[in-house]
């Protein structure tokens, strides 16, 4: 069975006339350890789909599945927890708060649990080193370079050893040398971790380091 399936995914919108159709009945199965980038141009609808893969957003139509399960029939407080669980997200924006340490960022998801105990708080500081910033642990993201905050994004996103890690243009923000790091990075850890990985980018470099490529064109998800 594969640990991530759409099946039949549609997604459109109201308007005034007829429904504005974003996304047109996608199909896709990727199991524990894969990686796919999805290209497309701006409105292509990338990240309309990521959001439905991450429980952001629901669609119109078809299912969606991660370990056999779809999370749309659960209700809000049980989708918060199986989003917060099985699924990290990295945006291009890192999305730390300023007042908080690196560390601290990255234990923010285990807080809807109550306080992080000292196993959440080791796995936090070893993603950390993993990452490249042992020597950072306490410093603020206004003391971090953008492809520093970057990895803390990313280590925060590994905290609860996700099934599924979605990345939005996580690049998009960076120079070449830091979006290089970066990619080989999320690469290294999701084969780590043994999670799936989906990246929506702009980046040809970028998608060109994962290990399939699709395109949204016109709604429809395609080989690239």
């Amino acid at each position: 069975m594969p640990e991530l399936k759409l099946d039949g995914v549609s997604k459109s919108f109201p308007t005034r006339r007829e429904p504005l159709v974003v996304l047109r009945n996608i199909s896709l199965e990727l199991q524990s350890g894969q990686n796919l980038a999805i290209v497309g141009p701006s409105g292509s609808g990338k990240s309309t789909l990521l959001h439905l893969m991450g429980t952001l957003d629901t669609p119109t139509e078809g299912t969606i599945t991660l370990c056999g399960e779809n999370p749309f029939t659960l209700d809000e407080p049980q989708l918060a927890h199986f989003r917060n669980r099985r699924i990290g997200f990295v945006f291009q924006e890192h999305h730390l708060l300023p007042q908080l340490s690196a560390l601290e960022n990255v234990l923010i998801p285990s807080l809807a649990e109550g306080a992080p105990d000292d196993a959440m708080i080791s796995r936090a500081r070893t993603l950390l080193e993993r990452v490249g910033l042992s020597e950072r642990l306490e410093h603020r993201p206004a003391e971090l370079s953008g492809g520093e905050r970057q990895r803390v994004g990313i280590a925060r996103a590994l905290i609860h050893t996700p099934s599924l890690l979605l990345a939005d243009e996580p690049t998009g923000n960076l120079d070449r040398t830091a979006a290089r790091g970066i990619t080989e990075l999320l690469v290294q850890l999701q084969q780590q971790e043994e999670t799936i990985l989906v990246v929506v980018t702009h980046s040809v470099e970028l998608a060109n380091g994962l290990q399939r490529r699709m395109a949204l064109d016109n709604g429809n998800l395609c080989e690239a």
